[in-house]
């Protein structure tokens, strides 16, 4: 009884008090407060004698710990002939060691409740896990046993194999998936790593063997090749004393530069075009050879490319989908790698609308090289502050960001100016890498669709010739 007259007074006080009427204009949206200041916990490192490099982040603040084994080889080092290796190096790292078989990895992880995943991207192969504090020292041994030991088995590899050839079938009729896999074929050629896919084509997987596998982790798995991240409620000097006791005995060796060579230099403004008999719509991918992740000019790009087609109300998105309804999202992005990776805009058209689109995407990166408005760019700046914190709420997300900060030798205070570097993107450094980076005279038009109704409405727009191309990106005989 007491607590209900407790309340009942409480809600009768509340009740009692005058309240202030809120005036909101609802005609005006309402206004970005400054962006936050962003500051990480120090980045440790330190070396092992064989040549390892650690990052270690302590975060307390919750009993979780993730490791990120970068090694800086990936699908660029695929050797001649055998695209796609590297990816599948990555995939068989967990079916199986020299001690332990697929299913007894699948046991212990689920055991142990922690994740373990291998990965594969064009400039590094990764092998990442997550784990409570609570199993730390179970949790390393199977993820120590499972990066220095594989033992790529037979049997595993035939079931792996088969279904890494049944999805490249299946990708066959994804329009976007044959759009994603020509693209790069046409804009860099066969004499570059960029322009084969990542995953392989059927004839480069058929071929491969698990003496393959081999060939290419013993190649690039090396500590001196490699840099362990580790981010959580760990002590550092312990950490580094566990990873010693486990990877200090891995032997380091040469790992040979890789060299690129030059892509193909770009001509003038041609569309290619891919026939897909009865598609509904047209995949569009939209660019040309773009710049690497060294570029000087990085923030002014990011700030140029999150106005054109970087955000949901980029201009590309605004126009195709929002004014138009063409599109369920239309976007763009520079790839920066090594070396220079592709700019790609990009967007899945209805069909009947191939030409209109054209039109407008052609306009947009025409109008991404006038003079952008200042409350436009200030709008996309604070786009990119404000979200960044929210890319740090987790140790796993903390040490995926890492991972750029380490494959790419950028300061350990990256992100820690992050805000500051993009406030200092001018009206100018825009307009500027905007004229430099994209030029609408010299573009490769990518089209996936039905070409006998999207044909001559492409034609008709005169923004260039058309070059009929099979679904690898191949001139059509």
């Amino acid at each position: 009884m007491k607590l209900r007259a407790l309340m009942a007074f409480t809600a009768l006080s509340l009740l009692s008090i005058p309240l202030r009427a809120q005036v909101v204009d609802r005609t005006k949206p309402p206004e970005l407060g400054p962006p936050p200041r962003v500051s990480l916990p120090p980045i440790l490192t330190r070396q092992l004698p064989n040549g390892l490099r650690l990052m270690i982040v302590e975060q307390h603040e919750l009993p979780l710990a993730d490791f990120v084994l970068l090694v800086g080889s990936g699908g660029t080092a695929d050797p001649a002939g055998k695209t796609g290796v590297a990816n599948l190096t990555a995939s068989m790292l967990r079916e199986g060691t020299t001690t332990r078989k697929s299913l007894d990895i699948a046991d212990q992880t689920s055991f142990l409740g922690v994740s373990l995943n291998p990965q594969a991207s064009w400039e590094s192969s990764t092998l990442s896990l997550h784990t409570p504090t609570a199993q730390l020292d179970s949790a390393l041994a199977l993820f120590a046993d499972v990066a220095l030991h594989p033992s790529f088995p037979t049997n595993e590899f035939d079931r792996i194999k088969k279904n890494r050839l049944t999805e490249l079938l299946q990708l066959r009729d994804q329009g976007p998936a044959i759009a994603n896999q020509a693209f790069p074929a046409i804009l860099y050629g066969s004499g570059h790593p960029y322009g084969a896919p990542l995953i392989g084509t059927e004839s480069s997987v058929t071929g491969l063997t698990t003496a393959d596998l081999q060939a290419y982790y013993q190649t690039n798995f090396k500590p001196n090749n490699s840099t362990l991240i580790i981010v959580g409620d760990v002590n550092p000097a312990q950490i580094e004393q566990k990873i010693n006791s486990l990877f200090g005995g891995w032997q380091r060796g040469d790992v040979a530069p890789l060299t690129y060579n030059e892509p193909p230099k770009a001509g003038t403004t041609t569309i290619y075009l891919i026939d897909k008999p009865g598609a509904a719509q047209s995949s569009f991918r939209i660019g040309s050879v773009g710049v690497p992740r060294s570029t000087k000019d990085y923030f002014a790009l990011t700030v140029m490319n999150t106005i054109l087609g970087g955000s949901f109300s980029s201009r590309l998105n605004q126009n195709l989908r929002e004014a138009r309804g063409y599109t369920y999202g239309a976007g763009s992005r520079f790839d920066m790698r090594r070396a220079a990776g592709p700019f790609t805009a990009s967007a899945e058209i209805v069909s009947a609308k191939s030409d209109s689109a054209l039109i407008e995407f052609i306009k947009e990166l025409n109008g991404i090289r006038q003079a952008v408005p200042a409350d436009e760019l200030s709008r996309a700046k604070r786009y990119l502050q404000l979200q960044l914190p929210g890319n740090f709420e987790t140790t796993q997300q903390i040490a995926s960001a890492l991972v750029p900060v380490a494959l790419y030798g950028l300061p350990l205070d990256y992100y820690n100016t992050y805000v500051q570097s993009v406030e200092g993107v001018t009206q100018a450094d825009v307009g500027r890498v905007a004229q430099q980076y994209i030029n609408p005279g010299s573009l490769a038009i990518l089209i996936v669709g039905d070409r006998k109704t999207i044909e001559q409405g492409l034609k008709a727009t005169n923004i260039g010739p058309i070059s009929v191309r099979t679904m690898t990106g191949q001139t059509v005989q």
